[in-house]
């Protein structure tokens, strides 16, 4: 691993390469819930926006939907992933999630985890209309990102501005209230609400997400490369810094 990479790269990046597998804001609680909550069917076809490693994927089709199609705009998460999940109803493509060039009105359900927050606030608007798009009326939208709580314009902009910097990536999390808007002015209505704490590099938190002996092997490999102890360590400052303004949240919303 290349030490260079670790001090530029994405903070989702270095935390995969020392082995964690769930790298979404609520853990493997709130996925396992959105999933749940989806109720996902054989008659069902799917997408999903940024199927990273690929754990929500695994998860989504225990439910034999009747076909699944992963998005993403990484070339190597596509390469991992075809040779990864091999099924005849899974097609995994390298498109934009703003421009996917599916069909209109084709799917049923659509989900995505950690990915409109990492989106100017015009970008998430791009990527849920596209979804809106894709999916036939009545069907169902979900999303888990990072939520805010309790903050003023300041305080909103400080958090996106530290986060932005110690994660590497254009962060933008938003409120409640502000997520409910940004899907309901795309055409979509709120049906369902879920959150949880934003713990991702919380002792607790990586047990129960990883398992301890992974766990261990991820606390080994940080001990091992000085610089991704760096930047996770301070990612988990930030993290905790701002905590009481910082959760996790899933929507489901239904395209009207």
């Amino acid at each position: 691993m290349n030490i260079n990479e670790f001090t530029k790269a994405p903070g989702h990046w270095i935390l995969a390469r020392m082995g964690k597998r769930v790298l979404r804001p609520g853990g493997k609680e709130l996925t396992e819930q959105l999933i749940k909550e989806l109720n996902i069917s054989p008659n069902d076809d799917i997408v999903e926006y940024a199927p990273g490693l690929g754990f929500t994927a695994g998860i989504a089709l225990r439910n034999n939907p009747k076909s699944y199609v992963g998005v993403d705009a990484d070339e190597d998460v596509i390469n991992l992933l075809q040779n990864k999940i091999i099924q005849n109803n899974v097609q995994f493509i390298l498109r934009n999630a703003s421009d996917t060039k599916l069909d209109s009105e084709s799917k049923d359900k659509l989900y995505a985890e950690a990915m409109l927050t990492m989106h100017a606030d015009h970008q998430k608007s791009d990527i849920i209309k596209e979804a809106n798009r894709i999916l036939k009326k009545g069907g169902i939208y979900a999303i888990h990102e990072i939520g805010l709580l309790e903050v003023d314009d300041n305080l909103k902009n400080a958090i996106q501005k530290e986060l932005s910097t110690t994660i590497r990536v254009n962060a933008r999390p938003l409120t409640i209230k502000e997520w409910t808007e940004l899907l309901e002015n795309n055409g979509f209505l709120v049906k369902k609400i879920m959150t949880n704490d934003m713990y991702l590099l919380e002792l607790k938190r990586l047990i129960d997400d990883e398992g301890f002996f992974r766990f261990l092997k991820i606390v080994c490999n940080i001990l091992r490369y000085k610089q991704a102890r760096i930047r996770i360590l301070d990612m988990r400052k930030v993290f905790r810094k701002y905590q009481k303004h910082l959760n996790a949240v899933a929507i489901l919303a239904e395209k009207i």
